[in-house]
């Protein structure tokens, strides 16, 4: 394995190994479920019926069901990326932008996601890190784009220096 294509312990890539343009397909599915949308918006303390009120939703939305927290789906989303791509190797999360619910996600779809390694420069403040912008996808069994979001992230350096 060539020098900028180790991982770390872990598992994850260095900054080294995260060249824009790369696409990673993560191979880990989900299949969300009303337990993880209830913990979630309950944990979170978010009332919003639409998450949590099926009857609520029946009768007064235009979905029939709860759709499931956007948040939640989002966490998931990058959360599924981690094990291919971070682990051991993230300092820090710096942002999150262009943050999109294209289509609802409800209780019993099951999504797949990717991520795009935008870009990446040197930090110009931590020698033994960079900077890298991922833009994290996901999509629901039938193939529909449900959320993405463009995330910097402060990442390990394999060796130290510009």
């Amino acid at each position: 394995m060539s020098q900028a294509l180790a991982r770390h312990p872990r598992g994850g890539l260095f900054y080294e190994g995260l060249e824009p343009g790369r696409l990673f397909a993560h191979g880990l599915t989900r299949t969300v479920t009303q337990m993880d949308n209830m913990l979630f918006s309950n944990m979170t303390l978010n009332p919003q019926p639409l998450h949590i009120d099926a009857h609520y939703c029946a009768t007064e939305t235009e979905f029939g069901r709860p759709v499931l927290n956007s948040i939640f789906t989002l966490g998931l989303m990058i959360g599924i990326s981690v094990s291919d791509i971070s682990v051991g190797t993230t300092i820090a999360n710096l942002g999150m932008t262009e943050v999109k619910f294209p289509a609802p996600l409800f209780e019993g779809d099951s999504i797949h996601c990717t991520t795009e390694v935008i870009s990446k420069r040197p930090s110009k403040s931590r020698p033994e890190a960079g900077i890298v912008e991922f833009l994290h996808k996901a999509f629901k069994q039938d193939g529909s784009l449900v959320a993405e979001c463009r995330r910097q992230a402060l990442v390990r350096r394999q060796t130290k220096g510009n």
